[in-house]
C-alpha cells in the first residue's frame, strides 16, 4: 500500500502518523534512488518533529549509573575505587552523597557516561 506524502515540515500530529507510515514503507529502499533518498528526507523531517514535540530528557545522574551498570553486568562492589570506598559508593546510589568532579570523571571514563548527565543536579535523599 502506498501512502503519498506531502514533503514538508511536519507540524501536526496527522501529519507525523502519516510520515511515519510512508518511511515504514519504504525504509528498506535502496539509497540514492528516488525511495532512498524519500526515506532519508522523511526520517529528517520525523527526527525534527519528534525533537519538538517528543523530547526524552536525559535520566537523572544516579538512574544513568545504575542504568550503564546494569548494561554493563556490574554491581555495586565494583564502583569501590571508581568512586571510593563502599561506604562512598552506597551514599552516592542511594542519593545520600552528591558526586564529585573527581567522581564525575572517574564514572564518565569508566562507564563511557557523558560527563553532562552526571553534572546533572538531583534531589538528596536525607
Amino acid at each position: 500500500m502506498q501512502t503519498q506524502f506531502n514533503m514538508k515540515l511536519i507540524t501536526t500530529e496527522k501529519e507525523y502518523n502519516k510520515a511515519l507510515q510512508r518511511l515504514d514503507e519504504i525504509f528498506d529502499a535502496k539509497p540514492k534512488t528516488k525511495k532512498g533518498q524519500e526515506a532519508e528526507l522523511l526520517a529528517l523531517l520525523i527526527e525534527e518533529y519528534e525533537e519538538k514535540y517528543y523530547k526524552i530528557e536525559a535520566p537523572d545522574p544516579i538512574t544513568a549509573i545504575r542504568i550503564r551498570m546494569e548494561e554493563m553486568e556490574m554491581k555495586q562492589k565494583d564502583l569501590v575505587g571508581i568512586i571510593g570506598s563502599k561506604g562512598i559508593v552506597s551514599e552516592v546510589l542511594n542519593k545520600k552523597r552528591k558526586l564529585t568532579v573527581n567522581m564525575i570523571r572517574n564514572l564518565s571514563n569508566k562507564l563511557k557516561i557523558a560527563a553532562q548527565i552526571l553534572i546533572q543536579e538531583y534531589e538528596l535523599n536525607r
